[in-house]
């Protein structure tokens, strides 16, 4: 009987296990979300492929580019400077890459017009891999002797500082372009204004969402959201920004047409394809 009693527990156990729940490695519920992400894969990589294969990617040039050149002939003709802010995040934010892409961009034409460039970083990788843009650019416009390691500089890492210092610099050097591209949060309407106020044309691009209303109400040209890497890719010509773009492109009009096709297919009374994208 004592020993029947020790084997009682182990049993009730055997007995309870095949009932503990866990967790399942698939979810069938959530295939439309799996057939949405290998569709996006595949757009994605094959553009990246055709790009770095040498095949022409064709995206639409923005208002916002045309008027890049316009504003530093501006400051050619008005013989001022040119401030670029590249946002005040480091590189490993995607905002900050699109945003050193336009740089190179925009000193290659000061290179070009012998234009003066002054680019304050908050972050100091930012301020690195700025200063090398900047220098690259340069040199392929045959211009070195133009470039000058002063043209970018460190300000500080804290925010409101930094803030009041490139605001200082608008005022009393008043440049005539001003360029805020990047990520940007709570200082985007403090340098948005002061700009505004010095009389500088003024182009700013951001995806963060909350800053969008203080850039459009206060530059002349805002890249909204995602215009910011589509410029980003169109001036790089990077092959994976390019791709990235494409396929993004891609994947959202598949989606538009499965949204029309599903509408099509229920006014019918067919729900099957708005089944199959429901959750739960």
């Amino acid at each position: 009987m004592r020993g029947l009693s020790r084997l009682l527990p182990i049993a009730v156990f055997l007995t309870l296990l095949p009932s503990i729940a866990h967790a399942g490695v698939f979810n069938s519920e959530r295939i439309n979300a799996l057939v949405v992400f290998v569709v996006f894969c595949v757009f994605v990589l094959s553009f990246i492929q055709l790009a770095k294969s040498g095949r022409t990617l064709f995206i639409r040039r923005i208002s916002g580019l045309n008027a890049i050149d316009e504003a530093v002939g501006r400051a050619t003709e008005l013989g001022k400077k040119v401030l670029y802010i590249p946002g005040i995040m480091s590189i490993d934010e995607n905002q900050t890459i699109a945003s050193l892409a336009v740089l190179r961009h925009v000193a290659k034409i000061t290179a070009r017009n012998a234009t003066e460039l002054d680019v304050p970083n908050k972050d100091p990788l930012t301020f690195a891999a700025a200063r090398e843009t900047v220098r690259e650019a340069y040199m392929e416009e045959g211009r070195p002797d133009l470039f000058r390691e002063d043209m970018v500089n460190y300000v500080t890492y804290d925010q409101f500082a930094y803030t009041a210092s490139v605001s200082g610099k608008m005022v009393r050097e008043r440049p005539a372009t001003n360029f805020l591209i990047g990520a940007f949060y709570a200082e985007s309407l403090l340098l948005a204004e002061t700009g505004q106020a010095s009389g500088a044309m003024q182009i700013a691009g951001t995806a963060e969402v909350a800053q969008l209303p203080f850039f459009v109400v206060t530059c002349d040209y805002t890249l909204i959201g995602e215009e910011l890497y589509a410029a980003g890719a169109y001036l790089s010509r990077d092959p994976a920004q390019l791709g990235s773009i494409k396929g993004q492109d891609y994947t959202k009009a598949c989606l538009i047409l499965a949204i029309v096709i599903g509408t099509i297919l229920a006014s019918f009374g067919n729900r099957w394809l708005s089944e199959f994208f429901s959750f739960g």
